[in-house]
């Protein structure tokens, strides 16, 4: 008995360790999470699937460390495509009926982020 309690203590502490790690968000996550939305963003398309990535990508930005890096990318990825309306990017949250702890602008700071 005394080993089963050892194991599951080497357990607990190798998914403490690593879980941090697995979940932490990238560009590349926020970048597929809203490729949905350029058509959109771009008055080429409807809003169609957007709001699921906007949504998905909400809830997976679960610690301040996260939403900052969503920040970053969102920021970066809109100044790489052209013809974004950043008048239609400020409303997603309204649109998708999401509340995000910053505004959807490119002069957010997003070292702010909370």
């Amino acid at each position: 008995m005394e080993m089963v309690g050892k194991i599951a203590c080497v357990v607990l502490l190798c998914m403490a360790v690593v879980a941090p790690h697995a979940e932490a968000l990238n560009c590349g996550q926020v970048q597929s999470s809203m490729a949905p939305c350029v058509p959109y963003l771009t008055g080429r398309g409807p809003l169609g699937s957007c709001c699921g990535g906007v949504k998905g990508l909400l809830d997976a930005a679960k610690t301040p460390a996260d939403r900052k890096t969503v920040c970053a990318c969102l920021k970066s990825a809109a100044a790489s495509i052209s013809g974004i309306n950043v008048g239609k990017a400020a409303g997603l949250p309204n649109m998708c009926r999401v509340n995000i702890p910053y505004q959807i602008s490119p002069s957010t700071d997003c070292a702010k982020v909370q």
